[in-house]
């Protein structure tokens, strides 16, 4: 399995939560949103991105 690139990763999130702690760790990321009954933000548009509202409603509203 290839490595995971997290320096590149971390560039390319589009998370704009302060301080994220699982910022370009996407695995993390994704475990921790699905536990939480919730979307990580990269299923959602930018604008829909910064509401951090990750519930299926708002990812029905603003879905890439």
């Amino acid at each position: 399995m290839a490595e995971c690139n997290q320096e590149q990763l971390a560039k390319d999130c589009p998370c704009t939560y302060p301080n994220c702690p699982r910022k370009g760790k996407c695995c993390e990321c994704i475990a921790y949103h699905l536990k939480m009954g919730e979307f990580p933000g990269c299923c959602f548009t930018p604008e829909g991105e910064k509401t951090w509202d990750r519930s299926w409603e708002a990812l029905k509203k603003y879905h890439i």
